[in-house]
């Protein structure tokens, strides 16, 4: 009845098909289907620090009035005690810059791989699929695809690549991904305000089945702080919605790890192509750059 809703072609047919010899036959979760939601930025965790939060959009408890759509400017929280001093700097120079009217780049205006944790303050809808003795996880937005080794360990010596070395296990009904040796390209950032990262990032990323109602009153909750990217069409049907706890540890840029939330309802949608433009660096119109033009004819 889920895969019946999803328009993914040939992939649903290999969807999270667990071998008979996997785990002697223990049950897993089933993340089948799409999830999705209609809003930006990390959650707050049930406990222990969290993530940074924008000082331009505080929520109606703050006395703020809240519109639609993206929240622009981005000024995060240089503040925020998880910071270490420079980059609590990188955080507030970004802030400014995005208060003068311009595009902190990161990697969905510049096009680059969405790696974690990163990849949780953007992503709006996704897919779990296994084949094999891996996970991929489709999402989205630019054609984005994540390779997850299933019951395997991270190498001795791992090489760096764009969205790092990610391998999982089963822990019950939870699906645990662990994350190391993420690339630090010119445009990697930790989060939406542009927040460093290093070459130490390691991210836990814990995923469970909760409460379809459950889930619906969180993303509530969080879009109203964050705002609302618009509609969603949350499957009628489904009676469970997809929570992430995440875990972000990186020593040389935070002085402490620390934890978000990320929720997703099942939701019905079209699986659409996902093009980004290479270069692009004004998304949003905002003027920074023109399209080339030539003084003199080329002939």
């Amino acid at each position: 009845m889920i895969f019946r809703r999803i328009a993914c072609g040939l992939l649903c047919s290999i969807a999270l098909a667990v071998p008979s010899s996997a785990a002697d036959n223990a049950p897993v979760p089933d993340f089948s289907g799409t999830w999705g939601r209609n809003t930006f930025n990390f959650e707050p965790p049930d406990h222990g620090p969290g993530p940074i939060v924008n000082l331009r959009r505080l929520g109606k408890d703050k006395g703020r009035t809240l519109v639609d759509g993206d929240p622009v400017p981005l000024v995060g929280d240089y503040n925020n005690p998880i910071l270490r001093p420079e980059t609590a700097a990188a955080v507030k120079k970004n802030g400014e810059y995005s208060e003068s009217g311009h595009d902190v780049p990161d990697p969905s205006n510049q096009c680059g791989a969405y790696s974690p944790p990163y990849l949780f303050s953007i992503t709006q809808g996704f897919q779990i699929l296994r084949v094999k003795d891996e996970l991929l996880i489709l999402y989205t937005q630019d054609d984005q695809v994540r390779h997850v080794r299933l019951n395997a360990s991270h190498p001795r010596t791992v090489r760096p690549t764009p969205m790092g070395d990610a391998v999982a296990h089963y822990e019950g009904d939870t699906l645990v991904i662990d994350t190391i040796g993420i690339e630090v390209a010119p445009y990697t950032v930790a989060d939406r305000f542009g927040t460093p990262q290093s070459d130490a990032m390691h991210v836990v990323e814990l995923y469970r089945l909760i409460d379809a109602k459950e889930g619906k009153a969180a993303l509530d909750k969080h879009t109203s702080v964050e705002g609302t990217t618009g509609p969603i069409a949350i499957d009628p049907e489904a009676d469970k919605a997809l929570r992430v706890e995440l875990t972000i540890e990186d020593p040389k840029s935070f002085t402490q790890p620390w934890y978000a939330n990320v929720t997703f309802p099942h939701v019905i949608r079209g699986w659409n192509e996902g093009v980004c433009a290479d270069n692009n660096v004004d998304m949003f119109h905002l003027g920074d750059t023109h399209i080339p033009t030539a003084n003199t004819p080329d002939f």
